[in-house]
């Protein structure tokens, strides 16, 4: 978290988001990898900041996560 704390602000949203919006973009197999890595990035960054977090933090933020399995999930597994 010290390493992550050093970095601008910014930053690490923007590579969140980038491969969020780039797993989308991509789709099948390669897609789902980078959705994947955005979500094991939400996981380690909710692991880190748990024990600062309150209740309500805490359910916000697994919402967000389980939001990201979900959406890697359908990249691998298309309805279509």
């Amino acid at each position: 978290m010290t390493r992550l704390s050093r970095l601008p602000r910014p930053v690490p949203f923007v590579i969140l988001l980038a491969l969020l919006v780039a797993g989308v973009l991509i789709g099948g197999v390669t897609g789902f990898i980078l959705m994947a890595l955005g979500t094991i990035f939400i996981a380690w960054v909710l692991y880190l900041s748990w024990p600062q977090l309150s209740g309500s933090e805490r359910i916000m933020r697994l919402a967000v996560l389980l939001l990201a399995v979900a959406m890697a999930v359908t990249r691998l597994f298309p309805s279509h």
